[in-house]
């Protein structure tokens, strides 16, 4: 079976019979937050029981942390989850993407019959966003907008002010915006770009996040959309399967909210480990995307890195097949500095002597 993203763990489990070190899944490297664990174990003691299908005390839990009405708030198995199902809904007939991006908007389109146009972002500077270029694109046929910030490879940050230029042009198209900040918790000072504080005055604008990524959550799968208007909101969980969150997610989910500690380590953690990794990848001669978030896109001359890498037991992302990458282009995780090296170890050992 083909895997079309990172985290395939499994897999390796499957080749050689153990575990690897895996870079190619930007999870936070702090593993689940200890109140988020205790709460999934009690969530067991009621696991004969339906979960509840609203999700309420989840969505008002996250209705106080975002300050947004709680029947303004989705909630997904995942955030890719919630990105078919905006798909589903709005059955656009023309979307706008960048390129490279994460290659779920595209799939998620194409399954309703929808291809995208691909703004392509410039190598030559270093894949950054122009916003006002980007805005030119949104026509009066646009029907739907997909924008990763930070964007996923690249790591490539917009401001809140380039954002606004973006949504002007969405609301004057009359597109939906669908801004997805999965990974805006890792980068420095996240509240400089998080336009959940525009949702009140922007009915088209949805912003997806996910405990997925910042609390370590990936295999109990959970995300969530922050509609500007009620009433898509409630179109969306029109599309729900019946129960679409479990309860033992909706309860880690719930206490996963109070870790503020846990985040602001996490940050500090994921600043000076991307800092550090980003110096020692160029004096290694690679060419290093000065990404904001919890990975870094690097291109190498050598195309087998991947392969050598999974030899000695670590997974890195190839990036080959992004739409506006090609051969030589890698992700790599930020994880812990002892992980971190080992790493970067393998890697100079692998780029040295083959």
């Amino acid at each position: 079976m083909k895997q079309e993203h990172g985290g395939d763990w499994a897999g390796y489990r499957e080749q050689y019979g153990t575990m690897p070190l895996d870079f190619s899944a930007n999870i936070s490297p702090l593993g689940l937050p200890r109140s988020a664990r205790d709460a999934a174990v009690r969530a067991l003691e009621n696991a004969a029981r339906y979960p509840d299908p609203g999700c309420r005390l989840l969505r008002q839990g996250l209705s106080v942390h975002h300050g947004v009405p709680a029947e303004n708030i989705v909630c997904g198995n995942g955030a890719a989850d919630l990105i078919w199902r905006i798909c589903r809904v709005l059955r656009p007939s023309r979307a706008l993407v960048t390129a490279p991006t994460f290659g779920e908007y595209e799939k998620a389109l194409r399954s309703v019959g929808c291809t995208a146009e691909r703004f392509l972002l410039p190598e030559e500077q270093d894949f950054s966003l122009d916003a006002e270029s980007f805005a030119r694109s949104v026509r009066d046929h646009t029907d739907l907008v997909f924008l990763c910030n930070p964007n996923n490879p690249t790591g490539r940050l917009s401001s809140r002010e380039e954002l606004r230029i973006i949504l002007d042009a969405c609301r004057a198209a009359g597109a939906v915006l669908v801004l997805d900040e999965c990974f805006l918790d890792f980068t420095a000072e996240p509240e400089k770009a998080a336009m959940t504080g525009e949702l009140a005055e922007r009915p088209k604008l949805v912003v997806l996040k996910a405990f997925t990524k910042t609390y370590a959550m990936a295999g109990l799968r959970l995300g969530y959309a922050l509609c500007g208007g009620a009433a898509f909101a409630e179109r969306l969980r029109q599309t729900d399967q019946p129960w679409p969150v479990s309860q033992i997610a909706q309860e880690a989910g719930v206490a996963a909210l109070q870790e503020t500690d846990y985040v602001t380590e996490l940050r500090a953690l994921i600043a000076g480990e991307r800092r550090r990794m980003q110096k020692v990848l160029r004096d290694m001669g690679l060419r290093v995307i000065p990404g904001e978030a919890n990975y870094l896109l690097f291109h190498s001359s050598d195309g087998a890195l991947c392969g050598k890498l999974r030899a000695r037991g670590i997974l890195l992302r190839g990036c080959g097949e992004f739409p506006g990458l090609g051969p030589g282009w890698y992700r790599t995780a930020v994880r812990t500095e002892k992980e971190n090296t080992i790493l970067l170890n393998a890697l100079e050992e692998v780029l040295t002597h083959g």
